[in-house]
């Protein structure tokens, strides 16, 4: 049998935007997984935000890996199963992109990256015939949270699982939820932490700074205008902040690391009825960023977004604005 897994090489980053390379290898079904042929350690999850309670179950795997040998991975499902199950309940944004999910998880240790497509057939799938596609490949190890439902109606759980573990020969480990602030982290705690500007705590809870990852997409060119040529991030559905002037620190394709400040919002100045946008410019930067992926992380809070009398007022503020990024940045050791 012939694998069809993409092999994909990515910069990882960990407390911030660091510069590892890691390779991480995607798998899109089951027939993957056996294909690999090798022993596998796989942690189990939807995994949205890989906060620190997902990083203590991917942690099983990835210990469970290097101490009996064979790969660590991580198993998860595109898009989110909610969304698919119960569309009305879905959250309307997520904290990151596939690929972002899958570079964090390279940084953790994961050589493997599972992510099903999750449609209404997977979500008709019974978690018995769910777990015998799984172990169909060689599974030692299968990592999930104490909590953790699967299968058609929720009807897997831990205690299935155990059951499984005895019958198939593989080892559980069931991991209990971790707590930041007397209660559960959650993504849905992060989410709503970022909606309200409390990157502190969103980051407590991520274990690193938040970040949102995208394409730059063409834009108005309005920022070249005013001598501050912008990157406009095309964000999707991920969770942004509140509006204004962001400081930032910007990843780039190559792996390189950008001061930049951003403004978030619908730009009052310039033009009235504009749609949300994120657009970043990066200090010290000359070149063609259209079509590539940049991760953007937000460091600091700048002001709230204004309209101005006058193009002129923009632009003398945008010049304040750079002036106070690259100041905040530069003292906490992040500017470029």
């Amino acid at each position: 049998m012939t694998c069809r897994c993409d092999r994909v090489d990515f910069s990882a980053f960990a407390g911030g935007l660091g510069v590892s390379s890691l390779g991480v290898k995607v798998c899109r079904s089951f027939d993957d997984l056996q294909a690999l042929g090798e022993s596998l350690h796989l942690a189990l999850g939807v995994f949205d935000g890989v906060h620190i309670g997902h990083q203590a179950v991917i942690g099983r795997a990835v210990e469970a890996a290097e101490r009996e040998g064979g790969l660590a991975g991580v198993l998860t499902f595109d898009p989110h199963p909610i969304r698919v199950i119960a569309p009305g309940k879905a959250p309307a944004s997520l904290l990151e992109t596939l690929d972002h999910k899958a570079r964090i998880c390279g940084a953790l240790g994961a050589t493997v990256f599972v992510a099903l497509p999750f449609d209404e057939a997977m979500a008709a799938l019974s978690a018995e015939d769910f777990v015998g596609r799984l172990v169909g490949a060689r599974v030692m190890t299968l990592a999930v949270g104490e909590d953790w439902r699967f299968g058609r109606g929720r009807q897997g759980d831990v205690e299935f699982l155990r059951g499984k573990a005895e019958e198939s020969g593989f080892v559980l480990e069931a991991v209990a939820p971790v707590m930041w602030d007397g209660e559960r982290v959650s993504s849905s705690r992060i989410r709503q932490a970022v909606r309200d500007g409390n990157l502190e705590a969103a980051a407590e809870m991520l274990g690193r700074p938040y970040a949102v990852s995208g394409t730059v997409v063409e834009g108005r060119k309005l920022g070249r205008q005013l001598g501050f040529p912008t990157a406009n991030l095309a964000t999707g559905d991920l969770q942004l902040p509140p509006d204004g002037v962001w400081a930032m620190r910007v990843r780039l394709a190559d792996g390189s690391v950008r001061a930049g400040v951003a403004n978030l919002g619908r730009r009052p100045t310039v033009g009235e009825g504009l749609a949300r946008a994120l657009e970043i410019h990066l200090m010290d930067f000359s070149g063609d960023l259209y079509g590539q992926a940049l991760e953007a992380e937000w460091v600091v809070f700048l002001r709230g977004e204004m309209k101005f009398g006058s193009i002129e007022e923009l632009k003398g503020q945008i010049e304040v604005d750079v002036r106070a990024a690259l100041d905040f940045l530069e003292r906490e050791g992040g500017a470029a």
